[in-house]
């Protein structure tokens, strides 16, 4: 039996929203995978300003508690996950260095209000090519292929 395809899951405000957990379910279903959540801090304040890095990371904590117990039901199993850095791309590229990951999925705002999406944080993670699930909160889910992919 061939091992279970990991899974990285990056999100912040999106973290419990139906749209992604529909994502991971619709994900479970189609075979053995492990997930895994990236909650990127978010800098607030002066932090924005002065130093990112120091965000507080009370509040991606409060996020990764909250989504942790309803992504694992969606999954059908225990979903792991850690806070990452503030910047999303960075928190992703620690992600796949620290572990290895078949796949992922991004979840962010709609369009017009997410930072995500402004920073192009969908074609950036692409780039690293693994396949890309990228759930828009309210939107409809995209999957798209990473570089080396067909």
């Amino acid at each position: 039996m061939s091992e279970p395809a990991s899974v990285l899951v990056v999100a912040h405000q999106t973290a419990a929203t139906p749209r992604l957990l529909d994502a991971v379910r619709e994900r479970a279903r189609r075979g053995p995978a492990q997930f895994h959540l990236v909650v990127p801090r978010q800098p607030h304040g002066m932090h924005k300003l002065v130093d990112p890095q120091d965000a507080p990371e009370e509040e991606a904590k409060r996020v990764l508690d909250e989504a942790l117990p309803k992504l694992s039901q969606a999954a059908g199993h225990d979903v792991t996950g850690n806070i990452g850095d503030s910047e999303p791309l960075m928190a992703i590229h620690d992600a796949i260095n620290l572990g290895s990951y078949d796949e992922i999925i991004v979840s962010t705002l709609p369009l017009g209000i997410s930072r995500w999406l402004k920073l192009d944080l969908i074609s950036k993670t692409r780039a690293l090519g693994l396949p890309v699930t990228h759930v828009q909160a309210g939107g409809k889910v995209k999957e798209t292929a990473g570089a080396g992919a067909s």
